[in-house]
């Protein structure tokens, strides 16, 4: 393999995990030692199986995939394994070797400092917040000094200092990196070209420049097709009027109509495929529940982490019926653990009015019963069950009949977070709770997100870190933990 070559090379691939459900088909593309490039696709196009064939995790079905002698590739997951959670810190990135390191603790040490993490070795991962297992799932890819570093939306729960910190190191990064990431602007900070999975025709467009030059090319090029197809196809009723007219009139004029339909059926042969942009969900409303009281809930008390440590604070803080409140402060504060406790109607310092039914977003999904179907999901969430009703929310959300009867665990991170709003607007909940509701959801969703929360006439409690989402939503209050009682 020349040095002109890419460092990995995609060689006509396919691949599909059935016979019917394609994921790539004849993929072609070479990553360049030291390029940084974006992958990018709609939620379930198969982003994260692209990464699964690069490591080796999946064999194509055909074509080859060349990768250069001794090239090592590390893949920063979206999420940590249920099954590593109960871990310590230590053996979470002994994990990251197939063989014993004897000098482990250094190597830790270097990359958290990295990530700007503080994180005794002998601490629990399943003990650290949302932004803080983002940095260790950054961490346990930079541990291994790879030559290909694999990113799989490594912005999510990290805060704005962690964002700007990791946008720097990538900058900075001198080896190849292809990160999936919804966070456009993220993106135009460090990359230099694109690859797009195209979820329709299931092959890879790779183009040069950042998502904002791509998305541009693209939308030039989808205008010119529709105005050439929109040409056409005056041309084509035109004809057909013609062919119609003249079949009517008999004899030689038979023949004239014969020729426009021939002439019609070269015009249908010469329209262009239009390439299919990623589809946005439909504007939605999430219900709020009936007959609710004027104050909803009171909070008189509540925890956050200092120094590793649950720290009690008093508060005198009242909810409203159609109230809205923000809870902000840095990753590890405390505020997905404050939202779950929330969410169970009945924590410490929290008085919620009785009959008020609670619905809760949480960011890793584990309100969701991953060994459910998403059809028995999202019916099991209706107080009357009429399948008309339910199919007609869940394809508002992109859940159509190729993923209706799909277990939830096999669903893309994405997919999982559009079920959970499916089955919010069918609960219909009276509180509605939302742990950085945002994660893992194609950018094209995200106004349409913030609009359903804005007009929510029900009470809302939310955290996200994402500024231009939360500009978009009615706050009434907001609740930070960082500030000093």
């Amino acid at each position: 393999m020349s040095r002109n070559d890419g460092i990995i090379t995609f060689r006509d691939v396919s691949f599909g995990y059935t016979h019917n459900k394609p994921i790539l088909v004849g993929a072609n593309f070479a990553l360049r030692r030291g390029s940084k490039m974006a992958l990018m696709g709609q939620n379930g196009a198969g982003k994260s199986t692209l990464f699964g064939l690069i490591t080796g995790s999946y064999t194509p079905e055909s074509g080859e995939i060349n990768v250069m002698p001794r090239t090592t590739v590390a893949t920063s997951r979206q999420v940590i394994p249920r099954d590593e959670l109960d871990l310590t810190v230590r053996a979470f990135f002994e994990k990251c070797f197939s063989e014993k390191i004897y000098d482990i603790d250094p190597r830790i040490d270097t990359v958290l400092g990295i990530v700007h993490l503080n994180a005794p070795k002998d601490r629990i991962i399943r003990s650290f917040s949302g932004g803080q297992q983002a940095r260790l799932l950054l961490a346990s890819a930079l541990i291994q000094d790879p030559d290909v570093l694999l990113l799989d939306e490594p912005t999510n729960n990290l805060d704005v200092e962690g964002i700007a910190h990791l946008t720097e190191f990538l900058r900075e990064y001198r080896k190849t990196v292809v990160v999936i990431s919804h966070d456009a602007e993220f993106l135009n900070a460090f990359t230099q070209g694109v690859l797009y999975l195209d979820v329709h025709t299931h092959i890879i467009e790779q183009y040069d420049g950042n998502y904002h030059d791509v998305l541009r090319e693209i939308t030039i090029r989808v205008e010119k097709e529709q105005r050439k197809n929109a040409q056409l196809a005056k041309e084509i009723q035109a004809n057909k009027d013609k062919a119609n007219f003249f079949a009517n009139k008999g004899g030689q004029m038979r023949l004239v109509a014969k020729r426009m339909r021939e002439k019609v059926e070269e015009y249908e042969e010469n329209k262009v495929d239009v390439r299919k942009e990623d589809r946005t969900i439909r504007p939605f409303t999430i219900p709020a529940q009936k007959d609710l009281p004027v104050q909803i809930l009171h909070i008189t008390s509540y925890s956050v982490i200092k120094d590793h440590t649950p720290k009690e604070q008093k508060a005198d803080l009242v909810l409203k019926r159609g109230e809205h409140l923000q809870i902000v402060g840095p990753n590890g504060i405390g505020k997905s653990t404050l939202l779950e406790a929330l969410a169970s109607g009945h924590a410490k310092g929290e008085h919620v009015a009785p009959e008020v039914k609670i619905g809760y977003y949480r960011q890793d999904f584990s309100t969701l019963n991953f060994d459910e179907t998403v059809f028995d999901c999202l019916m099991n969430a209706m107080d009357k069950k009429i399948e008309e009703d339910m199919r007609s929310v869940a394809s508002g959300f992109l859940l159509t009949k190729d993923v209706i009867h799909t277990k939830i665990g096999s669903l893309s991170e994405g997919q999982k977070g559009l079920v959970a709003f499916a089955q919010l607007t069918l609960q219909k909940p009276g509180l509605l709770i939302l742990d950085e509701p945002t994660n893992h959801i194609n950018f094209r969703h995200i106004p349409v997100i913030a609009e359903a929360l804005n007009t929510y006439e029900g009470t809302m409690i939310l955290v996200s870190h994402v500024p231009d989402f939360v500009e978009k939503i009615r706050i009434d209050q907001t609740l930070d933990l960082a500030k000093k009682k």
